[in-house]
């Protein structure tokens, strides 16, 4: 028994301390430090010497607005993405239409929901920085390092981690996700390679 309540009070701290973590660097990412480290651009045209162009991609599925709250922000134009990069921090607004996927179709994004999508390209010097994308809505945040060639256009790619389906785990579907059940995090790829 002593065990078992050690085990549960090991999950329950590290549950914590991630939640705890994510919002420090949500609110440490949230304001910048410098002004200096990218400029905001658009995909074409040559790069400087010493410099790199990154695009960002972001895509992912919400709950209808008013689902839940009627201050929720999900499923509305005012939800937002933040961007720190080296300590200059930007917010992402992203473009959304309604998208209702078959409901019968046994996959993450099937239903009746607000696709997001979210696309911002930046100029930077060329080598390694460090990069957070968070969102402030949901009480997450992802960083990684990167590191971007010199005269090279790369593509950073964000793809959903939504939150598992809820109750009795059916045969076959067991962990099975839903874009229903929440935003929980991004899988980071840089020019298609995962980032760990």
């Amino acid at each position: 028994m002593k065990k078992i309540n050690l085990l549960v009070l090991m999950v329950a701290l590290t549950v914590t301390s991630g939640c705890a973590n994510s919002s420090a660097l949500i609110k440490a990412s949230s304001t910048s430090s410098r002004k200096d480290v990218f400029q905001e651009t658009t995909k074409g045209g040559s790069i400087p010497a010493g410099f790199a162009d990154m695009m960002t991609y972001i895509s992912f599925k919400t709950h209808k607005p008013g689902a839940f709250s009627a201050k929720d922000v999900h499923g509305t134009p005012e939800y937002r993405l933040l961007i720190n990069i080296d300590g200059q921090s930007t917010q992402l607004q992203g473009s959304l239409s309604e998208e209702n996927i078959d409901s019968r179709l046994l996959m993450e994004e099937a239903g009746n929901g607000i696709r997001y999508h979210f696309k911002k390209g930046f100029r930077l010097k060329a080598g390694a920085h460090r990069i957070v994308v968070a969102s402030p809505d949901d009480g997450f945040a992802v960083e990684h390092q990167i590191v971007l060639p010199e005269g090279i256009s790369s593509e950073l790619v964000l793809e959903p981690i939504y939150g598992e389906v809820a109750g009795k785990p059916r045969p076959g579907f067991y962990g099975a996700t839903r874009f229903s059940e929440g935003l929980e995090g991004f899988r980071v790829m840089l020019n298609g390679k995962p980032l760990q």
